[in-house]
């Protein structure tokens, strides 16, 4: 599957910004199945200045500074990704999640040591047996890590609802987990309290979702969304991903964009200004798929 995204996100300032400095987190990953073939930042008005770098997880990061008074930011981001369907089977079978809890620590390849500094609490993030109660009652005694996850994000689908309205970037975990809804940062961030609560190890995934119109109604242009979920990690299987807003593995309709330790390693785009005072923000996201690449240089414009 080649898809082409388009990610637009407008700011709208109440007075003019003097300075701006930001951070887009807007390229999305290639990996061994998953590749983005080209991608482009278009900003307005345009930086001063621009830098790109790869963070400690190995997500790309575009830096950059507006000098000139503003009272709208525009930040639109191109990109081609070809992710093949169904690319990763889920296993048929897998250690028992206790041994994995051993395993962890243990671990000195590279992977098991990128995968232990996911076991920890983050900024965002906080274990507590509240979590650690809920979870057990998926990850019972003896049960495989994989159909432990799986249970676990099917719990999490079915007993808390989607509400746009019950919460905000900063509302906490704790917060979500009593009010029983909210969006898919929040359950995500609830997947991962419950796996390290565990001493397990699970990363935050930030990407795109296709959505498609109901029966009989067009595609609407800009109607997809950014998303969020969860992976997880057991040696003898690697890096699981569960979606436990749509209770499903993602797989050929997700498109990774970064992953951290929660959202506040992934955001969008994030940054200082200097003025503006209040300001408004509008986010469209268009995920379109192709039959295949257009005949262009990865250099041109996208």
């Amino acid at each position: 599957m080649i898809y082409r995204i388009v990610h637009r996100t407008t700011y709208r300032y109440t007075y003019p910004v003097s300075v701006g400095n930001h951070v887009a987190c807007l390229t999305p990953r290639s990996l061994p199945l998953h590749r983005c073939e080209r991608q482009e930042l278009r900003i307005t008005p345009p930086p001063a200045t621009r830098t790109e770098r790869v963070d400690y997880f190995g997500n790309q990061l575009t830096f950059f500074t507006i000098q000139e008074p503003h009272k709208k930011l525009v930040v639109e981001a191109r990109s081609f990704v070809t992710i093949p369907e169904n690319a990763k089977p889920w296993p048929g079978k897998s250690l028992p999640w206790e041994e994995v809890v051993d395993l962890l620590p243990n671990d000195r390849s590279a992977a098991g040591l990128d995968a232990y500094q996911f076991c920890f609490e983050s900024p965002r993030i906080r274990a507590n047996e509240e979590f650690a109660e809920y979870a057990h009652l998926s990850f019972t005694p003896g049960r495989p890590f994989a159909e432990a996850l799986r249970d676990l994000t099917t719990r999490i689908y079915t007993d808390f609802k989607f509400d746009s309205k019950a919460t905000n970037v900063r509302t906490p975990t704790e917060e979500v987990f009593r009010k029983r809804r909210g969006v898919c940062q929040d359950f995500a961030h609830l997947q991962i309290a419950c796996l390290r609560s565990l001493n397990l190890a699970a990363r935050y995934v930030s990407g795109y979702l296709r959505t498609y119109p109901p029966p009989g109604r067009m595609r609407l242009v800009g109607a997809d969304a950014s998303h969020a979920w969860v992976s997880a990690y057991s040696p003898d299987s690697g890096w699981l991903d569960m979606d436990p807003t749509n209770n499903v593995m993602p797989s050929d309709g997700h498109v990774t964009l970064a992953w951290g330790r929660d959202y506040g390693d992934v955001s969008p785009l994030r940054g200082l200004i200097l003025g503006g005072r209040d300001h408004t923000l509008k986010v469209g996201v268009d995920m379109k798929p192709l039959d295949c690449l257009p005949e262009r240089s990865k250099r041109q414009s996208v």
